[in-house]
């Protein structure tokens, strides 16, 4: 029918499609009359086979669905459940047991991580006492600058917040080089912040290693992408303390 007279049906337009002048209604017994919005079938047996393959949000309460039909639904289905065969095969186990073995494989890799960074707290707090010992003091001021190996920034924060208790007045950097990347940590004890800020230290030695970092004025990190200057920069930490304490 022609357009004027489809609207006055109460028919209504979907997908935001442009129509002609002459339109295609469809009703569906007393519910719904809509103007035709694409594919068409006598009946629904005429689809086979449907799957709905994906879901997401395009816009502000609206989503859209994707589906397949027909041979497509059989092939897709198919290939699903080739892969979910495979992934039991990987698992050695039956198909129907995947889900669970996910489930045990998952928390068990949660546990080996939390064990992994107890390891790493642990071996970071014995490498302070050795760390401690080679402070040198500036101007009244403890000054430690270090580096450390494959140390995460977590367990750098906590080695920084031990070697502070341990030395007192002091100054502390950290950097840990891994895979082409730094990482920069610096503390400095509650006293000394009215004169060096830690944020200011961290971009002073990030700055070297081609990064930028920030924090608190008593902790501060970086990152850095040239690990081959970050002993240069290390060994600039006790002359920039010299040059702000003196």
């Amino acid at each position: 029918m022609d357009m004027e007279s489809a609207l006055k049906t109460g028919a209504t337009a979907l997908f935001g499609e442009k129509y002609g002048d002459r339109v295609r209604v469809m009703q569906f017994g007393d519910f719904s009359i809509e103007l035709c919005g694409g594919t068409h079938v006598q009946r629904v047996g005429d689809i086979g086979q449907f799957k709905i393959i994906e879901e997401s949000a395009i816009a502000s309460g609206i989503r859209r669905i994707v589906g397949v039909a027909g041979a497509a639904a059989v092939a897709w289905i198919q290939t699903m459940e080739d892969r979910l065969r495979q992934v039991a095969g990987i698992l050695k186990v039956a198909p129907d047991s995947v889900d669970e073995r996910v489930r045990q494989l998952l928390e068990r890799n949660r546990t080996l991580e939390k064990d992994l960074d107890e390891v790493k707290a642990r071996m970071a707090a014995a490498s302070g006492d050795v760390l401690s010992a080679k402070a040198v003091e500036i101007n009244g001021v403890k000054v430690l600058a270090a580096s450390l190996e494959n140390t995460d920034a977590a367990a750098m924060r906590k080695l920084i917040d031990q070697l502070r208790n341990q030395l007192g007045s002091s100054v502390v950097v950290l950097a840990s080089a891994e895979s082409g990347t730094v990482r920069v940590a610096a503390g400095v004890s509650k006293d000394l912040i009215t004169r060096i800020q830690a944020g200011n230290l961290v971009n002073f030695v990030a700055q070297q290693v081609g990064g930028k970092g920030g924090g608190r004025p008593d902790f501060a990190q970086a990152g850095g992408s040239q690990p081959e200057n970050m002993e240069n920069a290390l060994a600039s930490v006790a002359p920039w303390v010299k040059d702000n304490t003196g």
